[in-house]
């Protein structure tokens, strides 16, 4: 999955999709031609069986390889990944994303060393997904930005098939909570409280003296060996039938509303202690039955209703295992705790636990722990190509994007002629097998098909190890535990471009470890909604004239709304948010002259520490301005509290007075001095 902006969104519905975008690629499982790269497209049509042959394929595997296609990256411009984010807000950023947009595209590919042709076996599955309601009470939804469609659309993405015949799934938490959903509906049938139920209306009456003669008739036929009536109990559309349930006799129940079934149960519950409701599925089709059933014992009566609850439970089951769908693959890289191999994964990461685990965590250590469970093996080739020396010195200081480094690291696998290069000479061998068809030369597949970029990523990780010195014909051989992939396994990059690295094996962000930060985050202070007609040029000034014209870093623009400053240090920011409130709360001359006035014209300017910046990116809402999201978050100007502790407010007000005073004075004097500066 390429990691570049994409702008505009919107919301995305399938109808939509159905009607902007046409079927651009046919879609088969077979290679079409003999130089066709083959790769294994699975849609729900052919998913039961693929899922059988894929657990074979990971079972055997040495590492799989994963890629993700979505339909966006970032909810809002200031969501993209900026230079003065923290660790933990840049996971809140991804979080962001994965939670806002969909997976439409799974790339898996299973790699296994054969040590008889001395090549890795490769397995390029490419899954198209799409998050269908599969039960009456699940919801999904999701947003879409027009350029990341666009970019799909650009690479010939089949829409038409993700949408018809994309394969569902439900999460583990949905799971739980479809399960807890119909063991309550369940339990609820066959349950009326007379109390909460009162026949009011004359309709009502009628209709269940109605139904208490026609189950009376049928009762009374049953015991006395008379012909059970199978008429119509008032109106054409609805009927009853005598038929067996369980071995029982019963009257099926068609036709008859919600509210009338309800009556209905009412009348047995009171008038027929023999006779029990029940309603049912029809094994043959996805269709409810009901049936008023005949008991001839309390014995009998408790067995009918056990065995009409483990029936339902065992629907319920079945519809929800069918919902599950995609998930399964999941499941089953979770429980072969095989290496996963993805580059700049990140994101991918976030998206397979969103979608298939559960709610992401909402801070970064809490994921880390979590993610460890599900998946406790993980590699980025990313890190690899940009940390190891040896890997960086074959990439030429080229681009570390994925089509870049299979390019650089893996060029004899598109063309296999290649070989003079010394680098090449230790190439790693890889076929593709698919369908029972196993071969070793092909043309390039499709970038940005999920299925080839995890296959494209699979063999730059396998060339890497190579490179690493890795003996693949050693029997014992153990990708997830070799020490020669310590310094790589389980470490993500937040952010490759500031090397900031989030380490899967402690609840920590690693980043300081690879890269000292450049910034102190208490050093900054998060100005919004000013005048936009003020540049970062003029910010600065404006602050530098009150403070000292050291006193400023550098000032850099989240949007045009809104600009992070870096003070020289972190008392200068107390100052500076301290001056903005006593400036704001004083109507005097003086506040018209200060150099800051520019910046609080219009009186609605906010600022606040780096933690607001925190707590703004932490909520789920995603304005495309900055200051309509601070706004919108509800996060006011504050000041930093002060560490000796709490002060009473009228000590407070005295200070803020006392404070304002000497800092007018100082403005004063400091223009005097510039002034008699310029003169002299």
């Amino acid at each position: 999955m390429r990691r570049h902006k994409r702008w505009p969104l919107r919301p995305l519905a399938s109808a939509s999709i159905r009607s902007r975008f046409s079927s651009t690629a046919e879609i088969a499982t077979t290679p079409t031609t003999t130089e066709a790269f083959p790769l294994k497209h699975v849609t729900r049509s052919n998913f039961e069986t693929t899922l059988n042959d894929l657990r074979t394929h990971v079972k055997a595997a040495d590492f799989v390889a994963i890629d993700l296609e979505m339909t966006g990256v970032t909810s809002a411009p200031w969501r993209d990944s900026l230079e003065f984010d923290r660790y933990d807000v840049r996971y809140l950023k991804v979080k962001d994303s994965a939670e806002k947009f969909a997976v439409v595209q799974f790339g898996v590919c299973p790699f296994r060393w054969d040590s008889l042709t001395h090549s890795f076996l490769s397995h390029p599955h490419n899954f198209f997904v799409f998050p269908r309601q599969e039960l009456a009470f699940d919801h999904h939804e999701f947003l879409c930005q027009t350029t990341s469609i666009d970019f799909l659309a650009k690479y010939q993405f089949d829409f038409n098939t993700c949408i018809h015949e994309g394969i569902s799934y439900l999460s583990r938490r949905q799971e739980e909570d479809a399960s807890k959903r119909f063991e309550m509906l369940y339990h609820e049938e066959g349950m009326v409280e007379a109390e909460d139920f009162k026949l009011v209306r004359l309709a009502d009456v009628l209709f269940a003296q109605r139904m208490k003669t026609k189950l009376n008739e049928w009762r009374s036929d049953l015991l006395h060996g008379g012909k059970a009536s199978s008429e119509s109990p008032g109106s054409s559309t609805q009927s009853t039938e005598t038929v067996f349930y369980h071995m029982r006799p019963a009257l099926s129940l068609k036709g008859f509303t919600s509210h009338q079934l309800r009556v209905i149960k009412l009348v047995l519950g009171k008038h027929f202690r023999d006779l029990v409701y029940i309603h049912a599925n029809d094994k043959s089709s996805s269709c409810s039955q009901d049936f008023v059933v005949f008991t001839d014992s309390e014995s009998d009566k408790a067995n009918l209703l056990k065995e009409a609850k483990d029936e339902r439970k065992r629907v319920a089951e079945r519809k929800i295992q069918s919902a599950i769908g995609f998930r399964h693959v999941i499941d089953l890289l979770s429980s072969e705790k095989k290496l996963i191999v993805g580059h700049n994964s990140i994101l991918d990461i976030a998206h397979v636990y969103s979608k298939f685990v559960g709610p992401l965590p909402s801070t970064a250590e809490e994921f880390v722990a979590s993610i460890r469970d599900h998946f406790p093996h993980i590699v980025d080739t990313k890190i690899l190509v940009n940390v190891n020396p040896m890997l960086h010195q074959r990439m030429k200081k080229s681009s570390t994007s994925l089509s870049s480094a299979f390019s650089s690291l893996c060029p004899q696998v598109e063309l296999p002629s290649r070989g003079s290069d010394l680098f090449l000479q230790q190439r790693v061998k890889i076929d593709v097998q698919v369908d029972n068809v196993r071969c070793s030369k092909w043309n390039a597949g499709g970038k940005h098909e999920a299925g080839y970029d995890a296959f494209m990523t699979g063999c730059i990780f396998a060339q890497a190890c190579s490179h690493l010195g890795f003996d693949f014909n050693h029997p014992s051989v153990n990708f997830a535990q070799n020490e020669k992939l310590e310094k790589y396994i389980n470490r993500l990059y937040l952010s490759w471009a500031r090397g900031d690295i989030i380490d899967l094996r402690a609840s920590h962000s690693n980043a300081e470890n690879w890269r000292v930060s450049k910034f102190k985050y208490e050093k900054i202070v998060l100005i919004w909604n000013f005048p936009r007609k003020l540049k970062a040029r003029e910010i600065k000034e404006c602050i530098c004239k009150a403070f000292g014209s050291t006193s400023v870093t550098s000032v850099y623009h989240l949007d045009d709304t809104a600009v992070f400053v870096l003070f020289k240090n972190s008392e200068l920011v107390s100052e500076f948010l301290k001056l903005k409130e006593q400036l704001e709360s004083d109507d005097g001359p003086v506040t018209v002259i200060h150099p800051l006035s520019k910046i609080l014209e219009g009186g609605k300017t906010g600022a606040a520490d780096y933690e607001a910046y925190k707590e703004i990116c932490s909520s789920h809402i995603s304005k495309v301005l900055f200051s309509d999201q601070a706004e919108t978050v509800g996060v006011k100007s504050r000041t930093r509290p002060d560490p000796k502790g709490e002060t009473s407010p009228e000590t407070e007000r005295r200070e803020k007075a006392d404070k304002a005073s000497d800092l007018i004075d100082a403005f004063l004097a400091n223009s005097v001095k510039v002034e008699a500066a310029g003169i002299n």
